[in-house]
């Protein structure tokens, strides 16, 4: 589904880094195909008040106004970077102070989705770097958020997409939000039921995964009819959640899941499952919410 011109914007929270542009190119590419206007957001934690280095130079607010100078030199190249990329699509930016998961939060509330950047660390780093912006701000975003990992990772010919399912309604909000994904781009879909055998077994394993191919037909039931230009590919697997979603992203487009859910994965909460790919997911991640933002 495509959205009018003036809808919601697609935010993309900025890297300072001015050599990690992937997000920012897949947000652009993003707001170009569902015509929707961009807003660039670049957060920055200030110095506290007060504050002076070894020989009182800088000063806090020598160091304040060069922060903002900074900033704006990064949200003025990123804008040109979109406009020379994009120019049809209607592009701004945003300066604040504070937190960047609080910052996109806030602007969380009134977007169409948020995309975020992304790069594989040890899992000491990943606390204090990008999962400690994606992590809050999955939990609270009324709206789906993408995490692109750095650097853009080789897709597979015919593209397609990922989403994970496990009969429950997150996973059906993040079913519709691959089907407009897959069909925006032109894209297969592959809706992957994974089952998670108990930790003592069953006695019948063979019933457990035909009531698991049953609700996969379930629950993407009515949706091929909405999108039939979509090529859909429903596939049960044996394994571990995280395990698999990871296998499976290698070359997708990208990889779509909810934010929590039990069902398929036998209890487990598709908030760990989340956590899991988003840390060894090689494609682009989409978190959608339960109740998502129109």
């Amino acid at each position: 589904m495509t959205h009018e011109e003036g809808g919601p914007p697609i935010v993309v929270g900025l890297d300072p880094d001015p050599g990690r542009r992937t997000a920012l190119a897949w947000a652009a590419d993003e707001a170009d195909r569902r015509h929707l206007p961009l807003l660039l957001v670049l957060a920055q934690n200030v110095p506290t008040p007060g504050y002076r280095p070894l020989g009182g130079v800088p000063t806090w607010e020598e160091w304040n106004e060069a922060l903002h100078e900074s900033g704006n030199r990064v949200l003025k190249a990123a804008v040109t970077f979109v406009e020379s990329r994009h120019p049809r699509v209607r592009v701004s930016g945003l300066l604040a102070e504070g937190h960047p998961a609080w910052v996109l939060r806030e602007q969380a509330q009134n977007a169409t989705a948020v995309v975020l950047s992304s790069w594989h660390l040890s899992a000491v780093q990943e606390l204090f770097s990008s999962a400690a912006v994606a992590l809050p701000l999955i939990a609270h975003a009324p709206c789906p958020v993408m995490v692109v990992p750095e650097p853009e990772h080789i897709t597979q010919q015919p593209p397609y997409f990922v989403v994970g399912v496990d009969g429950s309604p997150q996973s059906a909000a993040a079913i519709d939000a691959a089907f407009e994904e897959a069909a925006v781009r032109g894209a297969r879909l592959r809706a992957l039921y994974v089952w998670h055998p108990p930790r003592f077994g069953v006695v019948d394993e063979e019933a457990a995964v035909q009531e698991c191919r049953r609700l996969l037909s379930e629950v993407v039931a009515g949706r091929t009819a909405a999108h039939p230009e979509v090529e859909l590919h429903q596939e049960v697997v044996r394994g571990h959640p995280v395990q698999v979603l990871t296998k499976a992203s290698e070359h997708a487009l990208g990889l779509v899941v909810g934010t929590r859910g039990h069902g398929g994965f036998t209890g487990m909460l598709l908030g760990s499952v989340t956590q899991g790919v988003l840390h060894h997911a090689h494609c682009p991640v989409i978190v959608v919410p339960h109740a998502r933002h129109q």
